[in-house]
């Protein structure tokens, strides 16, 4: 089952028109991420002090299908595709009711705080 995160859109997430400009969809799904690892009991703040681990997004692709507009009620849609022994991959869609305004396959990289790569830790592993 996906992860949802619901989410408004406010007057600072659109452009002039009022509609969600393009960048604020990477924002989105961030906070989609964010909450399902939260949701996963992984503390990341306790992750990067205690053990110098944190994830980073190493690559996006992207699709975006229709447009989200001010005062909108959104939810970001995170599902896990894909394990390894140092990254994970992530699909997420933001809808507007069951019609999808955006797509995105995410690549995270576990890394330590210097930047080399770091495996998983086994208890986040068995919570994903």
């Amino acid at each position: 089952m996906p992860h949802i995160h619901s989410l408004r859109v406010y007057y600072e997430d659109t452009d002039m028109a009022g509609i969600v400009y393009y960048a604020n969809y990477l924002k989105f799904i961030e906070r989609g991420r964010s909450e399902w690892v939260r949701d996963l009991g992984v503390d990341q703040n306790a992750l990067k002090d205690e053990q110098g681990i944190v994830f980073a997004v190493r690559r996006v692709e992207a699709d975006y299908l229709a447009p989200a507009r001010l005062d909108d009620l959104l939810d970001v849609e995170t599902r896990l595709v894909q394990v390894k022994g140092a990254s994970f991959v992530m699909e997420q869609r933001v809808m507007r009711g069951e019609r999808v305004l955006f797509a995105a396959r995410v690549v995270v990289a576990t890394m330590t705080t210097d930047g080399r790569p770091a495996r998983i830790p086994a208890y986040i592993r068995a919570r994903m």
